[in-house]
Protein backbone atom coordinates (compact mmCIF):
# COMPACT_ATOMS: atom_id res chain seq x y z
CA UNK A 1 0.00 0.00 0.00
CA UNK A 2 1.31 3.50 -0.68
CA UNK A 3 2.46 5.45 2.19
CA UNK A 4 -0.09 8.33 0.74
CA UNK A 5 -3.11 6.06 1.67
CA UNK A 6 -1.80 5.25 4.65
CA UNK A 7 -0.67 9.19 5.93
CA UNK A 8 -3.07 11.18 4.76
CA UNK A 9 -0.47 14.26 5.32
CA UNK A 10 1.97 12.59 2.71
CA UNK A 11 0.06 13.41 -0.29
CA UNK A 12 1.66 14.89 -2.85
CA UNK A 13 5.03 15.14 -1.16
CA UNK A 14 8.05 12.88 -2.87
CA UNK A 15 7.17 10.62 0.16
CA UNK A 16 3.66 9.96 -1.59
CA UNK A 17 3.98 6.88 -3.69
CA UNK A 18 6.82 5.02 -1.17
CA UNK A 19 5.42 1.15 -0.91
CA UNK A 20 4.95 -0.24 2.83
CA UNK A 21 4.44 -3.53 3.83
CA UNK A 22 3.98 -3.25 7.42
CA UNK A 23 4.19 -1.12 10.35
CA UNK A 24 5.92 -0.42 13.55
CA UNK A 25 6.35 1.39 16.63
CA UNK A 26 9.47 -0.63 18.27
CA UNK A 27 12.27 -0.33 16.15
CA UNK A 28 12.98 -4.46 16.74
CA UNK A 29 9.85 -5.05 14.86
CA UNK A 30 11.15 -2.84 12.17
CA UNK A 31 11.64 -5.02 8.57
CA UNK A 32 12.48 -3.90 5.00
CA UNK A 33 9.19 -2.29 3.89
CA UNK A 34 7.93 -1.14 7.32
CA UNK A 35 6.76 2.42 8.14
CA UNK A 36 8.05 3.32 11.52
CA UNK A 37 6.19 5.71 13.61
CA UNK A 38 8.30 8.00 15.77
CA UNK A 39 5.98 7.85 18.75
CA UNK A 40 6.97 9.98 22.29
CA UNK A 41 6.66 7.85 25.42
CA UNK A 42 7.03 8.40 29.20
CA UNK A 43 10.55 7.64 29.32
CA UNK A 44 11.31 7.00 25.41
CA UNK A 45 11.40 9.23 22.59
CA UNK A 46 11.27 7.19 19.58
CA UNK A 47 12.74 9.58 17.30
CA UNK A 48 16.01 8.62 19.46
CA UNK A 49 15.10 5.27 17.75
CA UNK A 50 15.07 6.08 14.19
CA UNK A 51 18.85 5.38 12.96
CA UNK A 52 18.05 1.63 14.45
CA UNK A 53 14.42 1.41 12.29
CA UNK A 54 16.27 3.08 9.10
CA UNK A 55 19.23 0.35 9.24
CA UNK A 56 16.56 -2.02 9.56
CA UNK A 57 15.20 -1.25 6.44
CA UNK A 58 12.57 1.43 7.69
CA UNK A 59 10.95 2.54 3.79
CA UNK A 60 9.69 5.73 5.93
CA UNK A 61 9.29 7.57 8.94
CA UNK A 62 6.63 9.33 10.44
CA UNK A 63 7.96 12.31 13.09
CA UNK A 64 6.75 15.14 14.46
CA UNK A 65 10.16 17.38 13.50
CA UNK A 66 12.51 16.38 10.35
CA UNK A 67 15.18 14.20 11.15
CA UNK A 68 17.18 13.94 7.72
CA UNK A 69 18.19 10.28 7.98
CA UNK A 70 18.01 9.21 4.05
CA UNK A 71 15.03 7.80 3.77
CA UNK A 72 11.46 9.71 3.42
CA UNK A 73 9.79 11.12 6.56
CA UNK A 74 6.24 12.63 6.79
CA UNK A 75 5.87 15.43 9.52
CA UNK A 76 2.85 15.48 11.36
CA UNK A 77 1.13 16.98 14.93
CA UNK A 78 1.31 14.24 16.77
CA UNK A 79 2.49 10.57 15.68
CA UNK A 80 0.65 8.97 17.98
CA UNK A 81 -2.53 9.84 16.86
CA UNK A 82 -1.44 9.07 12.97
CA UNK A 83 -0.78 5.53 13.72
CA UNK A 84 -4.79 3.98 14.29
CA UNK A 85 -5.81 5.75 10.55
CA UNK A 86 -2.91 4.34 9.38
CA UNK A 87 -3.05 0.44 11.03
CA UNK A 88 -6.92 0.73 10.22
CA UNK A 89 -6.20 1.72 6.93
CA UNK A 90 -3.39 -0.94 6.55
CA UNK A 91 -5.37 -4.24 7.85
CA UNK A 92 -8.75 -2.79 5.48
CA UNK A 93 -10.56 -1.43 7.90
CA UNK A 94 -11.63 -4.28 10.01
CA UNK A 95 -14.00 -2.84 12.65
CA UNK A 96 -16.25 -2.06 9.49
CA UNK A 97 -17.12 -5.96 9.09
CA UNK A 98 -17.66 -6.67 13.09
CA UNK A 99 -20.09 -5.17 15.82
CA UNK A 100 -17.45 -3.92 18.26
CA UNK A 101 -18.60 -3.18 21.94
CA UNK A 102 -16.38 -1.21 24.07
CA UNK A 103 -16.99 -1.21 27.82
CA UNK A 104 -15.25 1.35 29.95
CA UNK A 105 -15.08 2.31 33.19
CA UNK A 106 -13.06 1.70 36.30
CA UNK A 107 -14.65 -1.30 37.62
CA UNK A 108 -17.09 -3.66 35.77
CA UNK A 109 -15.17 -3.94 32.28
CA UNK A 110 -14.23 -7.56 32.52
CA UNK A 111 -17.24 -9.06 34.02
CA UNK A 112 -19.23 -6.91 31.66
CA UNK A 113 -17.71 -8.21 28.41
CA UNK A 114 -17.40 -11.63 29.53
CA UNK A 115 -21.66 -11.11 30.20
CA UNK A 116 -21.72 -9.99 26.66
CA UNK A 117 -19.82 -12.35 25.01
CA UNK A 118 -22.12 -14.70 26.34
CA UNK A 119 -25.31 -12.89 25.00
CA UNK A 120 -23.97 -13.00 21.65
CA UNK A 121 -22.72 -16.10 21.27
CA UNK A 122 -26.07 -17.60 22.76
CA UNK A 123 -27.64 -15.42 19.85
CA UNK A 124 -25.40 -17.66 17.56
CA UNK A 125 -22.77 -15.01 16.90
CA UNK A 126 -18.93 -16.30 17.29
CA UNK A 127 -17.63 -13.09 19.23
CA UNK A 128 -13.82 -12.14 20.02
CA UNK A 129 -13.09 -10.65 23.10
CA UNK A 130 -9.90 -8.32 24.26
CA UNK A 131 -9.96 -7.94 27.91
CA UNK A 132 -7.64 -8.10 30.92
CA UNK A 133 -7.99 -11.59 31.43
CA UNK A 134 -7.62 -13.01 28.24
CA UNK A 135 -8.44 -12.70 24.41
CA UNK A 136 -10.46 -14.67 22.37
CA UNK A 137 -9.79 -14.37 18.53
CA UNK A 138 -11.89 -16.27 15.97
CA UNK A 139 -12.25 -18.86 18.79
CA UNK A 140 -8.90 -19.09 20.29
CA UNK A 141 -8.40 -18.06 23.39
CA UNK A 142 -4.96 -16.99 24.73
CA UNK A 143 -4.14 -15.34 27.97
CA UNK A 144 -3.97 -10.95 27.82
CA UNK A 145 -0.67 -8.83 27.58
CA UNK A 146 -2.80 -5.66 27.96
CA UNK A 147 -6.15 -4.49 28.63
CA UNK A 148 -6.12 -2.36 25.35
CA UNK A 149 -2.55 -2.98 22.80
CA UNK A 150 -1.42 -0.14 21.09
CA UNK A 151 -3.15 0.71 17.77
CA UNK A 152 -0.99 -0.93 15.39
CA UNK A 153 -1.55 -4.46 17.42
CA UNK A 154 -5.12 -3.73 17.82
CA UNK A 155 -5.99 -3.38 14.59
CA UNK A 156 -4.22 -6.38 12.98
CA UNK A 157 -6.11 -8.15 15.71
CA UNK A 158 -9.44 -6.68 14.37
CA UNK A 159 -8.48 -7.99 11.09
CA UNK A 160 -7.47 -11.54 12.47
CA UNK A 161 -10.83 -11.70 13.70
CA UNK A 162 -12.87 -11.01 10.82
CA UNK A 163 -10.87 -13.35 9.15
CA UNK A 164 -11.33 -15.90 11.68
CA UNK A 165 -14.98 -15.67 11.16
CA UNK A 166 -15.99 -13.19 14.05
CA UNK A 167 -18.76 -11.19 13.30
CA UNK A 168 -18.90 -9.08 16.66
CA UNK A 169 -16.11 -8.03 19.19
CA UNK A 170 -16.43 -7.01 22.79
CA UNK A 171 -13.10 -5.46 24.75
CA UNK A 172 -12.39 -3.61 27.34
CA UNK A 173 -10.96 -0.16 26.88
CA UNK A 174 -8.74 1.53 29.19
CA UNK A 175 -8.58 5.09 29.84
CA UNK A 176 -4.60 4.65 29.10
CA UNK A 177 -6.07 3.68 25.27
CA UNK A 178 -8.53 6.41 24.99
CA UNK A 179 -5.98 9.02 26.02
CA UNK A 180 -3.17 7.91 24.01
CA UNK A 181 -4.86 7.21 21.11
CA UNK A 182 -5.26 3.41 20.89
CA UNK A 183 -9.06 3.33 20.26
CA UNK A 184 -9.25 5.43 17.64
CA UNK A 185 -10.07 4.49 13.84
CA UNK A 186 -12.64 1.73 15.56
CA UNK A 187 -16.52 1.59 14.32
CA UNK A 188 -18.09 1.32 17.63
CA UNK A 189 -21.57 -0.76 16.96
CA UNK A 190 -21.79 0.30 21.10
CA UNK A 191 -20.08 2.46 23.93
CA UNK A 192 -20.48 0.71 27.46
CA UNK A 193 -20.04 3.40 31.07
CA UNK A 194 -19.94 1.06 33.82
CA UNK A 195 -18.57 4.39 36.64
CA UNK A 196 -15.95 5.97 37.38
CA UNK A 197 -13.94 6.55 40.66
CA UNK A 198 -10.93 7.19 41.92
CA UNK A 199 -7.81 5.04 40.08
CA UNK A 200 -5.00 5.87 37.90
CA UNK A 201 -4.35 9.45 39.02
CA UNK A 202 -0.58 8.60 38.68
CA UNK A 203 -1.22 8.68 35.14
CA UNK A 204 -4.10 11.63 35.07
CA UNK A 205 -3.76 15.09 36.68
CA UNK A 206 -7.08 14.94 38.08
CA UNK A 207 -10.58 13.11 38.27
CA UNK A 208 -12.32 15.55 35.03
CA UNK A 209 -8.92 14.30 33.24
CA UNK A 210 -9.47 10.81 34.02
CA UNK A 211 -13.31 11.33 32.94
CA UNK A 212 -12.45 13.68 30.07
CA UNK A 213 -10.48 10.22 28.75
CA UNK A 214 -13.43 7.81 29.61
CA UNK A 215 -15.93 10.90 27.55
CA UNK A 216 -13.89 10.21 24.35
CA UNK A 217 -15.36 6.57 23.82
CA UNK A 218 -18.52 8.52 23.83
CA UNK A 219 -18.11 10.81 21.46
CA UNK A 220 -16.34 8.47 18.53
CA UNK A 221 -19.50 7.79 16.74
CA UNK A 222 -20.77 5.09 18.50
CA UNK A 223 -24.22 3.53 17.20
CA UNK A 224 -25.92 3.45 20.59
CA UNK A 225 -24.80 4.63 24.04
CA UNK A 226 -25.17 2.19 27.23
CA UNK A 227 -24.75 4.27 30.71
CA UNK A 228 -25.10 3.83 34.25
CA UNK A 229 -26.69 6.47 35.66
CA UNK A 230 -26.30 5.29 39.24
CA UNK A 231 -22.92 6.84 38.78
CA UNK A 232 -22.61 10.41 38.45
CA UNK A 233 -20.48 10.67 36.21
CA UNK A 234 -22.52 8.63 34.04
CA UNK A 235 -25.30 10.88 34.80
CA UNK A 236 -23.06 13.39 33.12
CA UNK A 237 -22.33 11.38 30.20
CA UNK A 238 -26.51 10.71 29.76
CA UNK A 239 -27.75 13.94 30.28
CA UNK A 240 -25.21 15.30 27.15
CA UNK A 241 -26.57 12.34 24.85
CA UNK A 242 -30.55 12.33 24.99
CA UNK A 243 -30.75 8.75 22.64
CA UNK A 244 -28.48 6.91 24.98
CA UNK A 245 -29.89 4.02 27.22
CA UNK A 246 -29.34 4.08 30.94
CA UNK A 247 -29.68 1.74 33.30
CA UNK A 248 -29.48 1.41 37.13
CA UNK A 249 -30.99 0.24 40.52
CA UNK A 250 -31.26 3.23 42.00
CA UNK A 251 -32.57 5.94 39.14
CA UNK A 252 -35.97 5.94 38.41
CA UNK A 253 -35.74 7.44 35.12
CA UNK A 254 -32.38 4.44 34.50
CA UNK A 255 -34.18 2.90 30.78
CA UNK A 256 -33.68 -0.56 32.13
CA UNK A 257 -34.05 -0.47 35.61
CA UNK A 258 -33.69 -3.94 38.33
CA UNK A 259 -36.02 -3.93 40.77
CA UNK A 260 -36.70 -6.98 43.21
CA UNK A 261 -32.78 -7.17 43.45
CA UNK A 262 -31.23 -10.67 45.52
CA UNK A 263 -28.38 -12.02 45.87
CA UNK A 264 -26.77 -15.10 47.88
CA UNK A 265 -23.48 -16.95 47.07
CA UNK A 266 -24.86 -18.89 44.32
CA UNK A 267 -25.88 -15.53 42.05
CA UNK A 268 -27.75 -13.12 41.65
CA UNK A 269 -31.87 -12.54 40.52
CA UNK A 270 -33.57 -9.42 39.60
CA UNK A 271 -36.51 -8.08 37.27
CA UNK A 272 -36.43 -5.94 34.69
CA UNK A 273 -40.02 -4.65 33.68
CA UNK A 274 -41.98 -7.97 32.98
CA UNK A 275 -38.68 -10.36 32.64
CA UNK A 276 -36.98 -11.99 35.04
CA UNK A 277 -33.35 -12.65 35.31
CA UNK A 278 -30.88 -14.29 37.05
CA UNK A 279 -27.20 -14.79 36.67
CA UNK A 280 -24.44 -17.08 38.51
CA UNK A 281 -22.64 -13.98 40.09
CA UNK A 282 -23.78 -12.20 43.38
CA UNK A 283 -23.79 -8.84 44.33
CA UNK A 284 -25.50 -5.52 43.68
CA UNK A 285 -22.33 -4.53 41.62
CA UNK A 286 -22.97 -8.05 39.07
CA UNK A 287 -26.60 -6.81 39.05
CA UNK A 288 -25.69 -3.09 37.39
CA UNK A 289 -23.17 -5.11 35.20
CA UNK A 290 -25.53 -7.41 33.91
CA UNK A 291 -27.80 -4.89 33.02
CA UNK A 292 -24.85 -3.70 31.02
CA UNK A 293 -24.92 -6.46 29.22
CA UNK A 294 -28.58 -6.59 28.14
CA UNK A 295 -28.27 -2.71 27.31
CA UNK A 296 -25.40 -3.79 24.72
CA UNK A 297 -27.19 -7.35 23.75
CA UNK A 298 -30.42 -5.51 23.03
CA UNK A 299 -29.15 -2.46 21.08
CA UNK A 300 -27.73 -5.05 18.70
CA UNK A 301 -30.81 -6.88 18.34
CA UNK A 302 -30.86 -9.86 20.83
CA UNK A 303 -34.54 -10.33 22.24
CA UNK A 304 -34.99 -10.69 26.23
CA UNK A 305 -35.90 -14.54 26.01
CA UNK A 306 -32.29 -15.12 24.53
CA UNK A 307 -31.26 -13.01 27.28
CA UNK A 308 -33.02 -14.68 29.80
CA UNK A 309 -32.17 -18.08 28.91
CA UNK A 310 -27.99 -17.06 28.47
CA UNK A 311 -27.39 -14.93 31.30
CA UNK A 312 -27.55 -17.83 34.20
CA UNK A 313 -24.98 -20.02 31.90
CA UNK A 314 -22.80 -17.50 31.74
CA UNK A 315 -19.49 -18.17 32.76
CA UNK A 316 -17.63 -17.04 35.87
CA UNK A 317 -14.89 -14.31 35.48
CA UNK A 318 -11.25 -15.50 36.93
CA UNK A 319 -11.15 -13.64 40.31
CA UNK A 320 -14.15 -11.45 39.84
CA UNK A 321 -15.84 -12.34 43.25
CA UNK A 322 -14.68 -15.80 43.03
CA UNK A 323 -15.02 -18.80 45.01
CA UNK A 324 -12.40 -20.82 46.57
CA UNK A 325 -13.65 -24.22 47.83
CA UNK A 326 -12.37 -27.07 49.57
CA UNK A 327 -15.07 -28.10 52.32
CA UNK A 328 -14.67 -25.31 54.43
CA UNK A 329 -17.34 -24.40 56.66
CA UNK A 330 -16.94 -20.69 55.30
CA UNK A 331 -16.70 -18.48 52.51
CA UNK A 332 -13.15 -17.30 50.89
CA UNK A 333 -13.88 -15.14 47.71
CA UNK A 334 -11.10 -14.10 45.74
CA UNK A 335 -11.44 -10.83 43.65
CA UNK A 336 -9.76 -8.31 41.37
CA UNK A 337 -11.06 -4.95 43.62
CA UNK A 338 -8.27 -2.79 43.84
CA UNK A 339 -9.46 0.75 43.60
CA UNK A 340 -11.79 2.21 46.82
CA UNK A 341 -15.44 2.16 45.12
CA UNK A 342 -14.08 -1.69 44.10
CA UNK A 343 -13.25 -2.94 47.24
CA UNK A 344 -16.28 -1.08 49.27
CA UNK A 345 -18.49 -2.90 46.59
CA UNK A 346 -17.41 -6.11 47.31
CA UNK A 347 -17.31 -5.68 51.00
CA UNK A 348 -20.71 -4.80 51.01
CA UNK A 349 -21.53 -7.45 48.76
CA UNK A 350 -19.77 -10.19 51.07
CA UNK A 351 -21.96 -8.88 54.39
CA UNK A 352 -25.16 -9.84 53.63
CA UNK A 353 -23.49 -13.29 52.86
CA UNK A 354 -21.84 -13.33 56.03
CA UNK A 355 -23.27 -15.37 59.24
CA UNK A 356 -19.93 -14.47 61.39
CA UNK A 357 -17.41 -12.32 60.83
CA UNK A 358 -16.54 -10.67 57.84
CA UNK A 359 -12.65 -10.88 57.40
CA UNK A 360 -10.87 -8.34 54.78
CA UNK A 361 -7.41 -9.22 53.17
CA UNK A 362 -5.87 -6.32 50.52
CA UNK A 363 -2.96 -4.34 49.71
CA UNK A 364 -2.39 -1.75 47.04
CA UNK A 365 0.25 -1.41 44.43
CA UNK A 366 3.24 0.27 44.11
CA UNK A 367 4.24 3.50 41.77
CA UNK A 368 0.20 3.77 41.22
CA UNK A 369 -2.35 6.20 42.69
CA UNK A 370 -0.86 6.90 45.93
CA UNK A 371 -3.77 8.98 47.59
CA UNK A 372 -6.20 5.66 47.62
CA UNK A 373 -4.27 4.08 49.87
CA UNK A 374 -5.28 5.58 53.44
CA UNK A 375 -9.19 5.50 51.64
CA UNK A 376 -8.70 1.66 51.05
CA UNK A 377 -7.55 1.47 54.30
CA UNK A 378 -10.61 3.50 56.46
CA UNK A 379 -12.97 1.69 53.71
CA UNK A 380 -11.40 -2.27 55.06
CA UNK A 381 -11.58 -1.37 58.77
CA UNK A 382 -15.09 0.10 58.52
CA UNK A 383 -16.52 -2.51 56.19
CA UNK A 384 -15.02 -5.57 57.59
CA UNK A 385 -14.67 -7.17 61.22
CA UNK A 386 -11.03 -8.32 60.92
CA UNK A 387 -8.57 -6.64 58.16
CA UNK A 388 -5.31 -8.17 57.41
CA UNK A 389 -3.05 -5.94 55.35
CA UNK A 390 -0.68 -7.28 53.09
CA UNK A 391 1.67 -6.46 50.27
CA UNK A 392 -0.08 -6.52 46.66
CA UNK A 393 2.62 -5.31 43.92
CA UNK A 394 5.08 -3.31 45.36
CA UNK A 395 7.17 -2.96 42.27
CA UNK A 396 9.74 -0.42 43.09
CA UNK A 397 8.71 0.66 46.48
CA UNK A 398 8.76 -0.63 50.01
CA UNK A 399 6.19 -3.08 50.78
CA UNK A 400 6.21 -1.75 54.46
CA UNK A 401 5.95 1.59 53.10
CA UNK A 402 3.06 1.34 51.03
CA UNK A 403 1.26 -0.99 54.38
CA UNK A 404 2.06 2.45 56.51
CA UNK A 405 0.24 4.54 53.92
CA UNK A 406 -2.95 2.39 54.14
CA UNK A 407 -3.25 1.77 57.54
CA UNK A 408 -2.69 6.20 58.24
CA UNK A 409 -6.63 5.83 56.92
CA UNK A 410 -7.61 3.76 59.56
CA UNK A 411 -7.88 5.25 63.04
CA UNK A 412 -9.25 1.99 65.20
CA UNK A 413 -6.48 -0.72 64.35
CA UNK A 414 -7.71 -3.26 67.41
CA UNK A 415 -9.36 -5.21 64.23
CA UNK A 416 -6.86 -4.60 62.23
CA UNK A 417 -3.38 -6.29 61.93
CA UNK A 418 -0.41 -5.82 59.24
CA UNK A 419 0.93 -9.25 57.49
CA UNK A 420 3.89 -8.25 54.84
CA UNK A 421 4.39 -11.37 53.26
CA UNK A 422 0.80 -11.84 51.08
CA UNK A 423 1.23 -15.84 51.41
CA UNK A 424 1.06 -15.52 54.72
CA UNK A 425 -1.27 -13.43 55.38
CA UNK A 426 -3.79 -15.21 53.20
CA UNK A 427 -3.04 -18.39 55.17
CA UNK A 428 -3.78 -16.38 58.36
CA UNK A 429 -6.78 -15.07 57.47
CA UNK A 430 -7.96 -18.67 56.70
CA UNK A 431 -6.78 -20.12 59.45
CA UNK A 432 -8.72 -17.34 61.76
CA UNK A 433 -12.65 -18.14 59.93
CA UNK A 434 -14.66 -19.98 61.71
CA UNK A 435 -18.19 -21.40 60.57
CA UNK A 436 -20.22 -18.83 59.10
CA UNK A 437 -17.52 -16.34 58.45
CA UNK A 438 -16.57 -14.79 55.00
CA UNK A 439 -12.49 -13.86 54.22
CA UNK A 440 -12.42 -11.70 51.01
CA UNK A 441 -9.00 -12.12 49.26
CA UNK A 442 -8.51 -8.32 47.66
CA UNK A 443 -6.77 -6.84 44.82
CA UNK A 444 -5.12 -9.41 42.67
CA UNK A 445 -8.01 -11.08 41.00
CA UNK A 446 -6.83 -13.35 38.35
CA UNK A 447 -3.26 -11.69 38.34
CA UNK A 448 -0.64 -14.87 38.42
CA UNK A 449 2.33 -12.67 39.84
CA UNK A 450 3.02 -10.66 42.33
CA UNK A 451 5.95 -7.60 40.95
CA UNK A 452 8.78 -6.16 42.59
CA UNK A 453 11.28 -3.99 41.47
CA UNK A 454 13.40 -3.40 37.95
CA UNK A 455 9.98 -5.39 36.59
CA UNK A 456 10.91 -8.83 38.80
CA UNK A 457 8.08 -10.88 38.79
CA UNK A 458 7.25 -14.01 41.02
CA UNK A 459 4.82 -16.38 40.01
CA UNK A 460 1.56 -16.02 42.69
CA UNK A 461 -1.93 -16.72 42.61
CA UNK A 462 -4.26 -15.84 44.96
CA UNK A 463 -6.94 -18.41 44.58
CA UNK A 464 -3.97 -21.33 44.37
CA UNK A 465 -2.73 -19.88 48.00
CA UNK A 466 -6.20 -19.96 49.23
CA UNK A 467 -6.59 -23.47 48.21
CA UNK A 468 -3.66 -24.54 49.62
CA UNK A 469 -4.40 -23.02 52.85
CA UNK A 470 -7.17 -24.17 52.93
CA UNK A 471 -6.46 -28.18 52.50
CA UNK A 472 -4.10 -27.74 55.25
CA UNK A 473 -7.01 -27.42 57.43
CA UNK A 474 -9.51 -29.14 56.28
CA UNK A 475 -7.36 -32.69 54.97
CA UNK A 476 -6.57 -34.04 58.53
CA UNK A 477 -10.27 -33.94 59.51
CA UNK A 478 -11.02 -36.12 56.31
CA UNK A 479 -8.49 -38.37 57.06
Amino acid sequence: MQLQDLIPAAAGTEAAGVDIAALAYDDRAVAPGTLFFCVRGFTRDGHDFAPAAVERGAAALVVDHALGLGVPEVVVGDVRAAMAPAAAALQGDPTAALDVVGITGTNGKTTTAYLVRSLLTAAGRQTGLLGTVQSVVGGVASPAIRTTPEAIDLQATFADMRDGGDVACVMEVSSHALELRRADAIHWAVAVFTNLTQDHLDFHPSMEAYFAAKQRLFTAGARAAVINVDDPYGRRLADADPDAVTYGIESADAVLRAEDVRFDLRGSSFRLGDTAFTLPLPGRFNVLNALAAIGAARALGIDDATIAAALPHAARVPGRFEPVEEGQPFAVLVDYAHTPDSLENVLTAARPLTAGRLISVFGCGGDRDRGKRPQMGEISARLADHTIVTSDNPRSEDPAAIIEEILRGIGDRSAVEAIEDRHAAIEAAVRAAGPGDVVVIAGKGHEQGQEFADGHKVPFDDATVARDALRQITEPASS
